[in-house]
């Protein structure tokens, strides 16, 4: 959760989605081994053990949008002034040119 979005993080991310999808598969064909699952960590049903982890997936997915988000925001501001100094009117560079060479 903490990390940027390199290669590694992107992987890790990958990984689990992939995890995640084949323990679904798994607990629809398999829904006693679910149930068993849940019993060890004290809770009821295979299918409350299946609603925490989408509750838990979902608090994760919006932390890391946030903090993605903000990187963003902090990134075009950035850029935003970036440009707006390259593109301000430099008024010690049009006088330098209306000077006459005499003078």
């Amino acid at each position: 959760m903490r990390g940027g979005s390199n290669a590694r993080h992107l992987a890790i991310r990958r990984i689990m989605l992939v995890l995640f999808a084949c323990v679904a598969a798994f607990s629809v064909f398999f829904p006693e081994v679910l149930t068993q699952v849940a019993r060890f960590f004290g809770i009821g049903r295979g299918t409350d053990l299946v609603l925490y982890a989408l509750i838990v997936s979902f608090l994760v997915f919006m932390a890391t949008t946030y903090q993605r988000f903000r990187h963003l925001e902090t990134t075009f501001t950035k850029l935003a002034r970036r440009i707006a100094l390259d593109e301000a009117e430099k008024p010690w560079v049009n006088s330098e040119l209306e000077r006459p060479k005499g003078l």
